[in-house]
């Protein structure tokens, strides 16, 4: 006797590729931001860098922050897998960057907003003048902007 799988359409899971775009850009931010450049840490507007109790309590959710990041990553593979396991679909890197393009603009948009901008729990280079901090958020506002749209046209161009 032969067992009948679910029909299901061959259709490239973006979902799982936008949950691998998330936890990539959280990544991004994280590594080059917190740790890196030294822009900024998760709640350094509010607990600033200038004790070191206030450093490790930084460090202690830039940590909270990457592990949120690393189980997207794990969705989007277990995603992909199941996908790629149950349903006979076209790989393509077309898709797969597209999704993956939407999932870290959508990361930036969010992070900007809510972060930057409704919380004010930091910004993005806090090394420079205050007066200039906005700039640099409006410009990562911009930058998860334009990623989701090309991401979007990307995928739409795709399945048109």
């Amino acid at each position: 006797m032969t067992s009948v799988s679910p029909r299901i359409a061959p259709v490239f899971p973006f979902f799982a590729g936008f949950c691998l775009g998330v936890g990539i850009g959280g990544f991004f931010d994280g590594v080059v931001f917190h740790q890196l450049l030294q822009w900024h840490h998760l709640f350094s507007s509010w607990y600033p860098i200038t004790s070191f109790e206030n450093l490790r309590f930084n460090i202690l959710w830039d940590g909270v922050f990457h592990s949120a990041a690393y189980l997207f990553i794990l969705g989007g593979l277990f995603r992909l897998w199941r996908a790629a396991r149950l349903v006979h679909f076209r790989w393509s890197t077309r898709c797969l960057a597209a999704s993956m393009l939407t999932g870290f603009g959508t990361f930036n948009l969010i992070e900007g907003l809510v972060d930057h901008q409704l919380l004010g729990i930091h910004h993005v280079n806090e090394t420079v003048a205050r007066t200039h901090w906005l700039y640099w958020d409006v410009g990562f506002l911009a930058w998860g902007a334009a990623m989701l749209l090309i991401g979007l046209l990307l995928w739409r161009r795709t399945h048109a």
